[in-house]
């Protein structure tokens, strides 16, 4: 079986949410629960190893949410710069055996271990290493995306706030589409409209 790496970006600032200076929507509770740590306990319900977490803006806040998990903590001092310089970091920090790595944002609470799992197998199913695996719901990728250590190289080339979904796109026929009936692929937490919606519908639907 290929190893195959979780790296979940935790580092940005949080600006829509309107945190704080000091402060990152990442420890917003949700349900009581910090909200990155949502993400970080899918990863390690995958078959995903090892895990790194990507710290930046309010790294000993996010680092205290993730207290007693069993993850690697890799801190980007250019943070400011853009998402980017956050998979930089992580890419670099993966273990040279890892022939891929399921890239996480961690504002996305509803992402399971099982979905994880799944582009991993589509990954391994391939004849051929693919360049990348991207879950797909109703004709529109998501996220999480797996990427291959073909596109490894690629990641240093990416500048700003670009991650990678950008060089998913670029892929060509080198991407997979993983076909997914679940919604957990389009939900990101940038307000807190967007926290309190999620909380009234995973209340009303019993989720």
């Amino acid at each position: 079986m290929a190893e195959i790496a979780a790296i979940i970006l935790a580092a940005g600032r949080s600006s829509r949410f309107h945190a704080g200076p000091q402060d990152t929507k990442l420890i917003a509770p949700l349900f009581g629960k910090p909200l990155v740590r949502y993400v970080a306990e899918a990863a390690l319900a995958s078959r995903a190893r090892p895990i790194l977490v990507v710290t930046g803006h309010a790294a000993g806040k996010v680092e205290t949410a993730l207290d007693g998990l069993d993850l690697f903590l890799i801190a980007n001092p250019h943070y400011q710069t853009g998402l980017s310089s956050s998979l930089k970091a992580g890419i670099a920090a993966l273990p040279k055996t890892a022939a891929g790595a399921v890239i996480l944002l961690a504002d996305m609470p509803r992402i399971s271990g099982e979905l994880i799992d799944r582009l991993i197998r589509v990954f391994e199913a391939s004849v051929e290493a693919p360049r990348a695996v991207a879950p797909v719901r109703g004709g529109s990728r998501g996220n999480p995306v797996l990427i291959g250590r073909g596109l490894f190289v690629a990641v240093a080339h990416l500048e700003g706030d670009r991650g990678a979904r950008r060089l998913v796109e670029a892929g060509g026929e080198g991407v997979i589409e993983c076909s997914v009936d679940d919604d957990a692929i389009e939900i990101d937490i940038d307000t807190r409209d967007a926290l309190r919606r999620l909380e009234t519908e995973a209340t009303t639907s019993g989720r």
